[in-house]
């Protein structure tokens, strides 16, 4: 079953570069190393993907909009060419490839990854247990704190309490802990923090900071203090 997951992920994904009759390597290409950023990012990608076991379109297409806008269509190819070589030497283990991303990557780089991965679970309408499930494994092995975890969770799980779980307080802070708390996330999630040439990094961390700005702004509405 795994096999045909990846297949029939790899095969659409394919396709959709196909449309193009332009040559997709060159003598030029750079080769794309099995340890690059881009293909433990992908792999990560493919874990959520097929981790309810429905291999989603949108989600497929969420992935490939990405790294054709990022990297541009000639890498982006190769690096879903080379990707699909090593899958087929070794198995994905979440826990090598977020050792990897430790090492390489500052907290808030991993950050933005996690907030990357439920965007991608997002994009077929709907977050199911077992793609937060895995995402929240993700964030272990990378080292998320279970609060800063539920705080990026609730910017796509929407509850009566997000606007308390972004900022990472419970209802009952007083105004003060609440002011406290939200200038602590906003320098936590400002932009200027995360320190990458992503760009898909970069602007999960710049919606990252205005939901951070929302909730703050909807906890003082609520309150009145505003």
């Amino acid at each position: 079953m795994k096999w045909i997951l990846f297949f029939v992920l790899f095969y659409i994904l394919q396709k959709l570069f196909s449309k193009s009759k332009t040559k997709v390597f060159s003598q030029t290409t750079r080769p794309v190393s099995p340890a690059d950023f881009e293909l433990n990012l992908l792999s990560l990608c493919s874990l959520v993907i097929k981790a309810d076991g429905n291999v989603s379109a949108s989600e497929m297409e969420y992935v490939q909009r990405y790294f054709v806008s990022t990297y541009g269509k000639e890498k982006a190819n190769a690096i879903f060419r080379t990707f699909n070589e090593v899958i087929k030497k070794r198995e994905i283990s979440a826990q090598r490839i977020c050792d990897y991303m430790n090492l390489r990557t500052s907290i808030e780089v991993r950050l933005q990854l996690v907030h990357f991965l439920f965007g991608i679970a997002q994009a077929d309408g709907t977050v199911s247990a077992a793609e937060i499930n895995k995402i929240e494994e993700i964030a272990r092995f990378l080292r998320i704190g279970r609060s800063s975890f539920e705080s990026v969770k609730a910017m796509f799980i929407k509850k009566a309490d997000n606007a308390y779980k972004i900022l990472e307080i419970e209802k009952s802070a007083t105004d003060d802990e609440v002011k406290k708390a939200y200038r602590t996330m906003a320098k936590k999630y400002h932009p200027d923090r995360v320190n990458t040439e992503n760009e898909a990094i970069k602007k999960g961390a710049e919606e990252k900071f205005k939901e951070v700005q929302i909730a703050y702004e909807t906890i003082q509405k609520e309150r009145g203090t505003n």
